[in-house]
């Protein structure tokens, strides 16, 4: 019943900046903080990226001052903007709840490199 599409990926430079959106269904969605994953190969799935119903924000120290999340609770939508990329940022990303419901989308590949 709940969907959870991410759109927006693909292939950038380093140095390169890309923006991936979420688009998620359910009249909760306001209420809940959403979040920005990302699984690396040979990798665990981590959370790079965190916004609140409120609006208020955290990062993991590897994207702190380089992305920026945010969301559009009327289109029930969360971005992740991404600038000075780096091949590290090479991942799959994913967007879900914070805490993660139990199921997850397909992600969206993202891929830094020359």
């Amino acid at each position: 019943q709940v969907q959870l599409v991410e759109s927006g990926g693909g292939l950038v430079q380093p140095g390169g900046s890309l923006r991936v959106s979420c688009a998620a269904s359910g009249r909760i969605f306001s209420l809940a903080a959403m979040g920005w994953y990302r699984q690396a190969p040979g990798k665990q799935r981590e959370l790079v990226a965190r916004i609140t119903s409120g609006g208020t924000t955290t990062y993991a120290d590897s994207v702190k001052g380089r992305f920026i999340i945010s969301r559009n609770n009327r289109e029930r939508t969360v971005y992740l903007q991404m600038t000075s990329l780096k091949p590290e940022d090479t991942a799959v990303y994913y967007c879900n709840f914070d805490p993660p419901a139990s199921y997850w989308g397909q992600g969206i590949q993202v891929t830094v490199s020359s």
